[in-house]
């Protein structure tokens, strides 16, 4: 099976799986306890924070490790929502976000805030223009991802956050789809609260990152947590982190030459069904505001669906949008926020690249999906 749907997740870094294997078998204590065992499992964890903030160029102090990025989503947000910086109940998000946060924003409805969804433009971008049209003098926390996950854009979060400094205004990114890829460093150092998750950057899965400005005043979101400094309770995964730092790592010391190849892999798949390309759909836009190893796109008359199975059944892996959102039958939510409905928003589809793709691999998968469109009918 050639696989081509990295955006969902990535197979465990063999580095990062050995380091979990040490761990667990030598670092195994409760880092909370306070014996030998427990002290070599803290001072472990410790020096992974250590490392995360490096890698984001943060004080560790707001470094806390998660499940994963959905749980430092929902924890980032809830704990922002804790220290805001004034009174007021309206929340601006994207019309896009993931569903962890965008199902947060539904709950928080029914509590009686105010949400306000912002769409995307044609070409899957918030304008900023209309966030700040949206922005009002009671809102109080802004949530916008910074790599799309279904189409890969990336939204201007530097320039709103600027804004929100602005009017005291607190605001969170999720950061899961371009931590690893793009450089996020600079991003963190102008956001609230910021979410990673590692099985997208070849960690394992079941850990997570949620940074939060240590600067804030939080309110523990479950009171007489003691893990994790009350930010989340349950005992700490050590061999997990472990491991996921370990695949950070590695990510950051390939990441440009990693971007470089993706972006080879992008034009040479693109090119593969260039004879028919009237037949396709990109969605998306180019350059700084694109993430090359994400392809949202569709076949004009052929429901994504089918293309999944057709490719399926031809060893080929691809998705219909974000893995949490897969299997409703509701449009992909991008396509929804972009105003595409219908018939057309059904026949999205998505490809997304990764370190085991090859050049060979984009182009047969570009052929084969050159081939679906003759199964286009008649009209």
């Amino acid at each position: 099976m050639k696989y081509f749907d990295y955006a969902a997740t990535c197979p465990l870094d063999l580095d990062a799986a050995n380091i979990f294997i040490e761990a667990s078998t030598k670092y195994f204590g409760n880092s909370q306890s306070i014996h030998d065992a427990g002290s070599a499992a803290a001072n472990l964890l410790e020096s992974c924070r250590q490392e995360f903030s490096r890698l984001l160029d943060v004080k560790d102090a707001g470094i806390y490790f998660t499940s994963g990025g959905s749980e430092a989503n929902y924890l980032g947000i809830m704990a922002l929502l804790s220290a805001k910086k004034k009174q007021g109940n309206h929340i601006i998000t994207g019309a896009s976000e993931h569903s962890s946060v965008y199902n947060l924003m539904k709950k928080l409805e029914k509590e009686g805030w105010e949400i306000t969804y912002l769409p995307l433009n044609k070409d899957g971008i918030i304008e900023f223009s209309s966030f700040t049209e949206a922005a009002r003098p009671d809102t109080v926390l802004v949530s916008i991802h910074h790599g799309n996950p279904e189409i890969g854009t990336i939204q201007p979060v530097k320039k709103i956050a600027d804004f929100c400094r602005s009017k005291d205004i607190l605001i969170h990114t999720d950061c899961v789809q371009t931590f690893g890829k793009i450089p996020t460093a600079p991003l963190a150092h102008t956001v609230d609260a910021l979410s990673i998750s590692g099985h997208k950057f070849y960690g394992p899965k079941g850990t997570g990152v949620a940074y939060v400005n240590p600067k804030l005043v939080l309110r523990p979101y479950i009171e007489g947590t003691v893990h994790e400094k009350g930010f989340r309770p349950g005992t700490v995964n050590v061999p997990g982190i472990a491991a996921m730092t370990a695949a950070a790592q590695k990510a950051h010391s390939i990441m440009a030459a990693e971007a470089e190849r993706i972006s080879k892999l992008r034009t040479a798949f693109i090119e593969s069904f260039i004879d028919v390309k009237d037949s396709f759909e990109i969605f998306g836009t180019k350059g700084d505001e694109q993430l090359p190893g994400i392809l949202g796109m569709g076949i004009k008359g052929i429901e994504g669906q089918f293309v999944l199975l057709e490719c399926n059944s031809k060893g080929f892996a691809i998705s219909t949008g974000s893995a949490c959102h897969t299997g409703m039958l509701t449009p992909a939510k991008t396509m929804s926020a972009m105003g595409i409905t219908g018939k057309e928003a059904k026949e999205f589809f998505r490809i997304s690249f990764g370190r085991d793709t090859t050049h060979q691999d984009a182009v047969d998968l570009g052929k084969m999906l050159a081939a679906i469109t003759k199964q286009v009918p008649a009209v």
